[in-house]
């Protein structure tokens, strides 16, 4: 993906909405709007956002294990197992 063929200003947003919206079609490519020459908003299609949501809360829970593991706040397999274990048998 080449960014600079993504980058317009806010006044070709405000005139081409349409043909933005239907071009997200067939290029899932974020565009990227500029006002005064500076990078204000990012506009995307809402699949392109959800999975894109959907993999941020993914690499949280990863990120927050990690954490938990550094922290020593664990439970190695063998004893959970026998824990489950011994639940069933109750």
């Amino acid at each position: 993906m080449k960014f600079s063929e993504q980058i317009k200003p806010i006044s070709y947003l405000k005139s081409h909405a349409a043909e933005i919206i239907r071009d997200f079609d067939n290029n899932k490519n974020p565009l990227i709007i500029t006002q005064n020459g500076e990078a204000k908003m990012v506009v995307m299609d809402i699949r392109s956002y959800e999975q894109q949501q959907e993999t941020m809360a993914l690499l949280k829970i990863l990120a927050l294990g990690n954490q938990q593991i550094e922290q020593g706040k664990f439970q190695d397999s063998a004893s959970f197992f026998a824990e489950m274990e011994q639940e069933d048998q109750q």
